[in-house]
């Protein structure tokens, strides 16, 4: 990537607040990772000092600074996956993959990480390949996940054993967008303001994960494409990714965690993954 592409990312995001994510985002959905010479020019086009350009890109784990594989196997090290035998669920990864955590196969092929925690707990120890959950994963399970991915994971768009709550924050303020008032499903939805048309108001959507219910205030019919907007600091939430089922654009959500969530802004579409790595689902 050159400086010229760069400066276009940039003046795209040029006046939004919090704008940083999204041109980071830009870049690395260009490059497969934010290489040295890219964040530098990030840093000299938005006239931001280099370290702060560098503590956005290592604070949230979506962002890589090093090439990764075309598969992405995520292994929850939280209290409750440990307890499970998530350890043993690594180790056996290492073994199968022969990488260390955190590395990429010779091949190119795989990226080994672990997170501290993707809100899951009951459902542990919890494996995310290429942004698919597999849940209540032993080591048994790894030899057969691996095939899975290395067979097309990311074409098929499955998800493992039903689906589960998320908690997400504003990827502009970092406030949580949790409504524990005005739940969904069961579970304490998600807060945000939409404008479509001459119709403004309030947008509610469902945390689990794998499931597509929202509720609005106007009325808004399933297929419309709103404008989507923080109920606390007013940015709106607009990706530099459009949905690969409808090309309507995504909604970019910071999952407890590190994770990006992006949601299809097409209300009522199916579209959306999970984002532990850079590697679109």
């Amino acid at each position: 990537m050159d400086v010229q592409d760069v400066r276009s990312i940039v003046l795209k995001h040029s006046g939004q607040r919090g704008s940083m994510i999204s041109i980071l985002e830009d870049v690395q959905e260009q490059c497969g990772y934010l290489p040295a010479d890219a964040i530098e020019a990030v840093a000299d086009a938005t006239g931001r000092s280099l370290v702060d350009v560098y503590g956005i890109a290592t604070f949230y784990r979506s962002f890589s600074l090093k090439p990764r594989g075309k598969h992405t196997c995520t292994v929850c090290a939280g209290t409750a996956c440990h307890v499970r035998g998530a350890p043993a669920v690594a180790g056996e990864f290492e073994k199968r993959l022969d990488v260390a955590r955190g590395e990429t196969t010779a091949d190119g092929q795989f990226t080994l990480e672990t997170v501290n925690c993707l809100g899951a707990c009951a459902l542990g120890p919890i494996v995310v390949v290429d942004g698919h959950y597999f849940s209540n994963v032993s080591t048994g399970r790894v030899k057969d996940i691996v095939q899975q991915a290395q067979a097309g994971l990311d074409n098929e768009r499955v998800c493992d054993e039903g689906v589960f709550p998320l908690g997400v924050r504003c990827p502009r303020c970092n406030h949580t967008l949790m409504d524990a008032e005005h739940p969904i499903e069961g579970h304490a939805s998600i807060a945000l303001v939409m404008s479509s048309g001459h119709k403004h108001g309030w947008l509610r959507l469902s945390a689990l994960y794998g499931t597509h219910t929202f509720e609005t205030e106007n009325g808004a019919a399933a297929g419309s494409v709103p404008r989507v907007f923080c109920p606390h600091c007013m940015e709106e939430l607009r990706g530099g990714t459009v949905c690969l089922d409808c090309e309507a654009p995504f909604v970019p959500l910071i999952v407890e965690g590190g994770a990006i969530l992006q949601v299809c802004s097409r209300l009522g579409c199916k579209g959306h993954w999970l984002d532990l790595g850079g590697v679109n689902s």
